[in-house]
């Protein structure tokens, strides 16, 4: 499906038109990889209108991400926070992806980065269910890689960097030649890791089982939505080293994910997970999530930043009645 084109892009502080979005073929970035960036959603709620979802945390990420590779963003928190719901806005989206995209821009080629300019995009396109809406109730058939993630000390896992998904892109194109939607990764340890672009979760005797933070994944926001709702429910959720084999024995598995939200699996390396279909641990965290990000019910946890605060005031404005 070709991309499709957008009225504005935040560019380094600026809204510029979609033609206009350029930069140079010699940009640091497009050569070494020297780039981190966030993946938000935003949703269309009932009570808010258009919202993003754990803007504040996925800010924070950024930052974090920048830091590990010693870039300083040009911009003040709450500049890339507003930038994130000024894009929306210009765009008129009630509800969309967001990519804000921090890297090393143009000024001379080498390893070093030092004198490269830190440059920001930040931009919002409209996406619908990653693997597919009908995954969402009858689950994805998925594989186990044989490329694993990155080690400990050598690609930082936690930085949500463009070059670490070179590993994603080997493990969702092996995943898509052998006819699966999705790959899992090990780590080098040989236990569970995460998918390519998604983290992972098993059921077990009504427990959830996923990996630590060690185990080479990123610390994903809707998988820490997805822990905090579970033991809302009395759920137990267990963060520990997964071995291989404990995937194809587990009642019910699903991956999490700003694009993927909570998408059952059905089927690993075609052994059939549970009933082979979305289980009903699966089924209760999920209805829960898509009624929180719908606005459905309440927002609890403070996760959903208004895009039109304003419009939503003037929904909530009592009318008067004339004479």
């Amino acid at each position: 499906m070709p991309f499709e084109e957008v009225k504005k892009i935040w560019m380094n502080g600026n809204l510029v038109n979609f033609a206009d979005a350029k930069i140079h073929v010699f940009t640091h970035a497009l050569h070494y990889g020297s780039g981190l960036f966030e993946g938000i959603r935003a949703y269309k709620t009932r009570n808010k209108g258009a919202a993003v979802f754990r803007l504040e945390d996925h800010t924070r990420r950024l930052f974090d991400s920048c830091k590990i590779y010693r870039m300083q963003i040009p911009f003040t928190y709450d500049e890339i926070r507003q930038a994130c719901l000024d894009i929306v806005s210009a765009n008129d989206f009630e509800d969309c992806y967001i990519r804000p995209v921090v890297y090393r821009g143009f000024h001379s080629l080498g390893v070093s980065p030092a004198a490269c300019p830190v440059d920001v995009m930040i931009a919002a396109w409209h996406w619908g269910k990653y693997l597919g809406p009908e995954a969402i109730e009858q689950g994805v058939d998925v594989c186990v890689s044989s490329w694993n993630r990155m080690a400990p000390n050598t690609f930082p896992a936690l930085a949500k960097a463009t070059g670490n998904y070179m590993n994603s892109i080997l493990i969702r194109q092996e995943a898509a030649i052998d006819g699966y939607s999705e790959g899992i990764a090990l780590d080098v340890n040989g236990y569970v890791s995460e998918g390519s672009g998604e983290n992972i979760f098993l059921v077990r005797d009504n427990k959830l089982y996923t990996p630590p933070i060690g185990a080479s994944i990123l610390s994903g926001i809707t998988r820490d939505s997805i822990i905090r709702i579970a033991r809302d429910f009395g759920f137990e959720v267990i963060e520990s080293l997964i071995p291989r084999e404990a995937l194809y024995v587990a009642d019910e598995v699903f991956f999490t994910g700003t694009a993927a939200e909570v998408t059952p699996i059905r089927s690993i390396d075609k052994i059939q997970i549970g009933i082979g279909r979305r289980g009903p641990v699966t089924e209760r965290i999920q209805k829960e999530f898509f009624a929180y990000i719908g606005g459905e019910i309440p927002d609890r946890y403070g996760w959903l930043s208004p895009v039109y605060p304003e419009r939503t005031a003037a929904a909530r404005k009592p009318v008067l009645a004339a004479g």
